[in-house]
């Protein structure tokens, strides 16, 4: 009796080991994410909550910022691992620099998440009729930012561009008066949208040129990009991911208790403006030459890259 006591308590301990030998055994990924709470930008907080990062042997550390050009900084400075969701105009830009950086995925091509709004009872109706006014985008170098030049530009350049952060923030701005347009990113606005305190003026797919572009790509340092494997795990587990995001409502049910979104608001995020899984494609790729012409006019680039460049750039990108 002894002797299975003592067995039973050998297995106890050996058992206990194992488990905190493979807790400690996980990689650590560092990842900067724009817009904390949006449904594109949160495949690595959910998918490390759902457990999904440490069957890939991964531990995700997350570090949020207002936006792409602040993303970029921090994985250029080496503070992260990868930077996702990060502008692609601005990626031109940053490795035309020299900077120790390239694409290893997508991040969005066909971009629907992005929106620009008013307060309801604001007299704009449309941004044709918005002269001198001022018009919102998170950070210089994001995709907003891009977007929102290009908005500008199509309904006749009137407008003031300027950087105010994440959508919580210009909300405020908006709502007091400070911002005539505000741009925000879904889930956030849908409940003020569907109670009609704000009101819809533009879209991000408002831009033909950009429905078809891929406009946001994940981004490693090539110090972790030299990782091979552990690369290759962690863009595996970030695509088991996106797959388990359009699989029922758990993934709704995770993304609720980590952000503190109503499930509403959720729901109508991922069948309204996300609702082409496929546009979240991390092997997806297009529109490089429209977005290196933007890089270009917006003087992110002196001049299109070459051929060899482009490839050089495009190295670590997801196969």
């Amino acid at each position: 009796m002894q002797l299975r006591a003592c067995a039973a308590l050998l297995v106890g301990v050996i058992s206990t080991f194992i488990v905190a030998t493979q807790s400690f055994a996980l990689d650590l990924v560092r990842v900067a994410i724009p817009q904390r709470g949006c449904w594109e930008t949160s495949p690595a907080d959910i998918g490390q909550a759902a457990g999904i990062f440490e069957k890939h042997g991964i531990k995700v550390e997350t570090l949020y910022t207002s936006g792409g050009g602040e993303t970029l900084q921090a994985l250029i400075a080496g503070s992260v691992d990868v930077a996702v969701a990060t502008g692609t105009s601005a990626v031109f830009g940053a490795f035309s620099k020299g900077a120790p950086i390239r694409p290893i995925a997508s991040s969005i091509t066909n971009a629907q998440d992005i929106y620009w709004y008013v307060p309801a009872d604001s007299p704009i109706k449309s941004l044709k009729d918005s002269a001198a006014k001022t018009i919102s985008f998170s950070a210089l170098g994001s995709s907003s930012h891009l977007a929102t030049l290009k908005l500008i530009e199509m309904n006749g350049g009137a407008l003031k561009a300027v950087p105010t952060g994440t959508p919580p923030n210009t909300f405020t701005q908006v709502m007091s008066g400070q911002i005539d347009i505000g741009w925000s990113a879904v889930p956030f606005g849908i409940e003020a949208l569907e109670q009609k305190r704000i009101r819809l003026i533009a879209r991000y797919s408002d831009i033909p040129e950009y429905r078809t572009m891929t406009a946001r790509m994940h981004v490693g340092n090539l110090t972790f990009i030299a990782k091979t494997d552990l690369v290759k795990r962690f863009l595996a587990a970030y695509g088991d991911t996106l797959e388990w995001m359009y699989r029922g409502e758990e993934a709704l049910d995770v993304f609720t208790k980590f952000y503190g979104s109503s499930l509403n608001e959720i729901r109508v995020t991922r069948s309204d403006f996300y609702p082409d899984k496929a546009s979240l494609d991390l092997k997806r790729l297009g529109g490089l030459d429209q977005a290196m012409a933007d890089a270009v006019t917006l003087k992110f680039l002196p001049k299109p890259l070459t051929k060899a460049e482009t490839d050089d750039l495009f190295s670590a990108f997801i196969k």
